[in-house]
């Protein structure tokens, strides 16, 4: 394996790229308004998601979880019957249905582990992924409370004080455009290496390159690399002028 065959063949590829203005202009994309728009498009935290709820049980327990949404989370439930549920989630009125089965609280009173339903519109994903976890959460610690006949929070054998070293105040946007430069990485390293031996083949060198005397693992070497530079250059362009110069993400070492 010679080093001087690698290179040339490695020059020969970024000369092969440069003369594919669509292959730039997606490179360029990814790297630059895909990342923007992926960070951005994070939301934060759950902010005003439609839920209604059946209550069949119609109990102080009901009511109370009933009580327990409100904004900014959740919009003001709204009260409906059984046969409104499914509509209501078709038509896209409610991201969330909760559904209290008849004699619930007795049920929860006698000892028993009486189920609550819960439906959700998966269409909204974001809110789906992230809501359902509150909406247990939120049931659970009715229900818990309810139960104990008082609310209060025990007191913890060891007290945790958790302090973020980076990303203080939890900033979705700044987690989200790290994570799609990374995404985008991974993605554009195997597009271009692909298509650069797609190249060959489109433009019948793929021949003469078997009958150069190169070794297959220098024309490998060769692909891998010339590409792989482009998407070092290109990350770290994204990363100076994208994530830390438009999305304000600080970086380690930076002023």
């Amino acid at each position: 394996m010679r080093l001087r065959n690698i290179l040339q063949l490695g020059i020969k590829e970024l000369r092969s790229l440069v003369r594919e203005p669509i292959l730039l202009a997606l490179v360029a994309y990814q790297f630059t308004v895909a990342v923007y728009a992926q960070a951005t498009a994070i939301p934060e935290a759950l902010n005003n998601a439609a839920i209604a709820i059946v209550d069949e049980d119609r109990t102080p327990l009901s009511t109370r979880i009933i009580g327990a949404f409100y904004p900014p989370y959740f919009t003001r439930p709204a009260v409906i019957t059984p046969s409104e549920m499914d509509r209501r989630l078709d038509v896209g009125i409610d991201t969330f249905a909760l559904d209290i089965p008849p004699e619930f609280q007795r049920d929860l009173l006698a000892g028993r582990s009486p189920s609550i339903q819960l439906n959700v519109d998966a269409t909204r994903m974001t809110q789906a992924f992230s809501g359902g976890g509150y909406v247990g959460r939120i049931v659970s610690g009715e229900i818990t409370d309810f139960a104990q006949r008082y609310r209060s929070a025990a007191p913890a054998p060891v007290d945790l004080d958790l302090r973020m070293r980076f990303n203080p105040n939890l900033t979705g946007s700044w987690f989200g455009a790290v994570t799609a430069v990374i995404n985008n990485i991974t993605m554009m390293a195997i597009i271009l290496t692909g298509a650069a031996l797609i190249r060959e083949r489109e433009h019948g060198t793929i021949e003469h390159l078997l009958v150069l005397p190169v070794r297959p693992v220098e024309i490998m070497l060769s692909k891998i690399g010339a590409m792989g530079l482009v998407v070092l250059a290109v990350s770290a362009a994204s990363l100076v002028f994208v994530v830390h110069g438009a999305l304000k993400v600080p970086i380690e070492g930076s002023l």
